[in-house]
C-alpha cells in the first residue's frame, strides 16, 4: 500500500538503522539512510546506526544532528560486505540494543549481511523490526536463486517492509513470498536545497550530456561503451562528461582511445557527493543508462538541477519522474541514441527553475519521514510471536531451507540465553 504523508499521534520511536552501506561510502543506500535518520531526528525520534569499519573509520563516531553511528570492527570482504558469521555479531548488536534502548531495527538493503544478521537477532531479543529493500533482483541465475532464500528467511520474521517503488514492492513480493499488506511503497527523495540549477556554468555552443554512475555491468557500463560514440557521430556538437567509477571504467578509456574522442568525452572519475551538483550544472541532459534499477536518486538529484533525464524503461525508472521530465527508451544502444536525439530537440522548451521548482514539490525528505513513522506505528502494534511461532513461519519457507531456517533461530535463541547469563543483563 502506498503511504499519505501524515504524522505519529506524539509518539517517539527509538530507531536503530542497520547496513553495510553507509557514509563514508557513497550510494543511493548511504544516502537514504544519512537524510532520513536527519528528518527523524528532527521529527524527535532517537536514531542510531551501525555499520562495519571503514579503514581506519571505527568505533562510535557523531554526525550532523548529532547522530551517532557504531563503526563496529568487522571489515567487509566482498562489494562491502562483511563476511557472513550468522552468530558473530550478537554480542555487539545486543550490547547496543541494550544500551541504547533501541524499539525498532530498520534493516537496508537485501544484500547487506550485517542487515539480516542484526534483525534477527533482533527479533531473537524480541525487538520490532523493519526492513527497506532499495534493489531488483532477478529469480533465474545462481546468485539471485541464493539471496533470495537469504530474503525469504528474513523477511519471513519482519513487522512491515519498505520499497521505493511499486516494482520493487511486486519484485521483493515474489521473492520473498511477504504477505502484500505487510510491504509499504515509500519513494526515494532529493535535497532540492543542495541541487539547485545554474544556466550560466552551461556551454552555449554545446549540449553537455552527463553520466554520473558507479561504472558497474548492472549500471549499463557496456550500454554506454556503444551509445558514446553514436551520438557523438550523430550529433558534432555533443560532449560528455563521465563520473564514477568501477571495473567498467577500462572499457569506456578503450572505447574513447578507439573513436579518438579525448575532446568530447570527459572522465572524471569517483565524484565524492559534494561534488555532484557542481558537474550536473555543466550538463543539459542526464544521461542514465541502468539494466535494472529499483528508484534512481541519480535521476532526481538532476532533475533538480534542471537537468533533462535520458533513461532506459527498466525497473521503477518509469515511476520517477513526469513524462515531460524524461525520456524514456528500452536499454539497447539504437533506442538510446534515439531518446538522446528527442531530448536535445526538447531542450529549447526546458525551463531549469520551473523543473528544479516542481522537485521542491515532488519529493521531500521530510515526508519520507513521516511516512516512515506511519510504518514504525504499524510495526510497534503488532503482535509480538514468541519462539514457536517465529520458528512456525521459518518452517513454511521450504521443506529443507524451513529446517535449516528453524534451526538457525534455535541457536541464535541458545546463544540470547547464554549472552544474558554470561553478562547477567
Amino acid at each position: 500500500m502506498e503511504l499519505p504523508a501524515q504524522t505519529t499521534m506524539g509518539r517517539h520511536h527509538r530507531v536503530l538503522m542497520v547496513s553495510d552501506f553507509f557514509y563514508p561510502n557513497f550510494g543511493g543506500v548511504e544516502n537514504h539512510i544519512y537524510y532520513l535518520s536527519q528528518c527523524l531526528l528532527q521529527r524527535g525520534h532517537k536514531v542510531v546506526v551501525v555499520t562495519h569499519a571503514y579503514g581506519t573509520r571505527s568505533g562510535v563516531r557523531y554526525m550532523t544532528n548529532g547522530l551517532k553511528v557504531y563503526y563496529i570492527p568487522w571489515l567487509p570482504f566482498f562489494m562491502q560486505n562483511t563476511l557472513p558469521t550468522f552468530y558473530g555479531t550478537f554480542p555487539l548488536i545486543r550490547n547496543i540494543l541494550i544500551r541504547e534502548g533501541i524499539t525498532i531495527v530498520h534493516g537496508h538493503q537485501a544484500f547487506s549481511t550485517l542487515c539480516h544478521e542484526a534483525l534477527l537477532h533482533a527479533r531473537t531479543m524480541g525487538n520490532k523490526v523493519v526492513f527497506t529493500d532499495h534493489s531488483l533482483y532477478g529469480f533465474a541465475d545462481l546468485g539471485s536463486i541464493h539471496m533470495n532464500k537469504v530474503l525469504q528467511f528474513t523477511l519471513a520474521d519482519v513487522q512491515q517492509a519498505i520499497c521505493v517503488s511499486h516494482t520493487s514492492k511486486e519484485n521483493t513480493v515474489l521473492r520473498s513470498n511477504l504477505p502484500s499488506q505487510k510491504v509499504f511503497v515509500i519513494p526515494n527523495a532529493v535535497d532540492t536545497a543542495m541541487f539547485k540549477p545554474d544556466p550560466s556554468l552551461r556551454p552555449s555552443d554545446q549540449v553537455v550530456i552527463v553520466v554520473i554512475s558507479r561504472l558497474v555491468y548492472r549500471k549499463g557500463a557496456d550500454l554506454l561503451v556503444e551509445v558514446i560514440p553514436a551520438v557523438c557521430k550523430r550529433f558534432p556538437n555533443v560532449y560528455f562528461i563521465v563520473g564514477g567509477d568501477g571495473p567498467k571504467r577500462v572499457r569506456l578509456e578503450e572505447m574513447r582511445e578507439k573513436h579518438s574522442l579525448q575532446d568530447r568525452v570527459e572522465m572524471l572519475g569517483a565524484v565524492p557527493h559534494a561534488r555532484v551538483r557542481s558537474i550536473l550544472v555543466r550538463g543539459h541532459i542526464f544521461l542514465n543508462s541502468s539494466l535494472t534499477e529499483a528508484f534512481c536518486i541519480a535521476i532526481l538529484e538532476a532533475a533538480s538541477c534542471g537537468l533533462l533525464t535520458v533513461s532506459t524503461r527498466v525497473g521503477g525508472v518509469p515511476e520517477v519522474l513526469p513524462l515531460d521530465m524524461i525520456v524514456l527508451a528500452e536499454p539497447v544502444p539504437a533506442d538510446m541514441v534515439s531518446a538522446v536525439g528527442r531530448a536535445i530537440q526538447l531542450l529549447p522548451s526546458i525551463n531549469p527553475f520551473e523543473m528544479h521548482k516542481r522537485m521542491k514539490t515532488l519529493y521531500s525528505w521530510m515526508d519520507v519521514a513521516k511516512r516512515t513513522e506511519v510504518v514504525y506505528d504499524h510495526a510497534v502494534n503488532s503482535d509480538s510471536n514468541d519462539l514457536c511461532e517465529r520458528l512456525t513461519r521459518y518452517y513454511a519457507c521450504g521443506p529443507w531451507a524451513g529446517k535449516l531456517f528453524c534451526l538457525v533461530a534455535v541457536i541464535d535463541y541458545i546463544f540470547a540465553l547464554f549472552l544474558q547469563w554470561w553478562q547477567c543483563t
